[in-house]
């Protein structure tokens, strides 16, 4: 492979997939060459913004003889099958969260992806927060001794509509998997799951048989325990931190507020704007480094990207969380 920029095609162009090619068409080491949507016209207004040829089958950029990279940000149903085709075709592959919603799908491509020799990632893109990526850093280094317990709170502005609730898996594979991914980050050898959920204020969680409100409890084979605490909705924003605890000291990453203003009056001291409200920008800076480790790996570099193997490890923990929620009870697990 050339240092010419890589040459990405992107299959899906909703939300998330909008983002990726903003990333692609600002990065000097990559270029948009196909974009793919079976809503055509989705995929010629990306196309048109960002560059590259517009196509609404995914098909035809596997045999276009001139992509570099797929990036998929399509819906969860179609993520084996385009890993396989990408992998088939000897093309890098980046694929967001999560492989598939059921794990016999994801086993079933598992040796075909551990033996092709070409780079696969799963979008876990909060491994690339700064500060994220920095508290994990220092604690390799063993700046706070040995870890003993990791805090994770992701709690959302406002619940999904009940439309997508009913096709996201749950919150546990849908939404807790990205804390599933960042606890594997912190402590790969994760050996038992308990985890309590319930259905407090979320019209579309109930009639859908999902959680709104979760705690899970995750114990390495450490002994050192992770506690993920997760909600549907937060009344002060997106609410994102994160604190390892260790036998020297600890470290916490804070919520980003909107603004590094605050106000101290006769009434209020320190009074401070709101937090951020979206994913989208929280997390800006994560999936343009994401972007950057990736096009590093489909170079023949090395990255932290999250590989095929920790997507399927986190779906095994949603998998045992969900199992502990509905049978509340605490599930062992031996190869997430």
């Amino acid at each position: 492979m050339t240092d010419a920029p890589l040459r990405f095609a992107l299959i899906g162009t909703g939300r998330i997939g909008q983002v990726h090619a903003a990333n692609i068409a600002a990065d000097a080491e990559a270029t948009l060459a196909w974009v793919a949507d079976p809503f055509v016209e989705g995929a010629r207004a990306v196309a048109d913004r960002f560059g590259g040829r517009a196509t609404d089958t995914a098909e035809e950029v596997f045999v276009a003889g001139d992509v570099d990279a797929v990036l998929v940000a399509s819906p969860t149903s179609t993520h084996v099958d385009l890993i396989e085709k990408a992998v088939d075709a000897g093309i890098p592959v980046l694929c967001e969260k999560p492989i598939d919603l059921d794990i016999t799908r994801v086993d079933a491509l598992r040796a075909k992806v551990a033996t092709a020799g070409v780079p696969v990632a799963l979008g876990f893109n909060r491994r690339f927060d700064p500060a994220f990526a920095e508290v994990r850093a220092r604690v390799a280094a063993g700046e706070i001794g040995a870890l003993e317990q990791l805090t994770i709170i992701s709690r959302d502005p406002a619940a999904p509509p009940a439309a997508y609730v009913a096709v996201s898996g749950g919150i546990f594979r849908d939404m807790t998997i990205h804390d599933f991914d960042m606890a594997r980050f912190f402590l790969p050898d994760i050996v038992e799951v308990s985890a309590v959920g319930s259905t407090l204020f979320d019209e579309g969680a109930r009639a859908h048989g999902d959680f709104d409100t979760a705690v899970v409890t995750l114990r390495a084979a450490s002994g050192a325990v992770v506690t993920i605490i997760n909600s549907r909705h937060s009344a002060v924003g997106y609410d994102q931190r994160l604190e390892a605890f260790g036998s020297a000291g600890m470290l916490q990453v804070a919520n980003r507020s909107t603004s590094l203003v605050s106000l101290s009056t006769a009434t209020a001291v320190e009074a401070r704007a709101p937090y951020e409200d979206f994913f989208l920008q929280r997390y800006a800076e994560a999936y343009a480094a994401e972007l950057r480790a990736f096009v590093a790996l489909a170079r023949g570099g090395t990255s932290d990207c999250s590989t095929f193997e920790d997507g399927r490890s986190a779906l095994l923990l949603a998998d045992a969380a969900q199992a502990s929620a509905t049978e509340r009870m605490p599930v062992v697990v031996t190869s997430a």
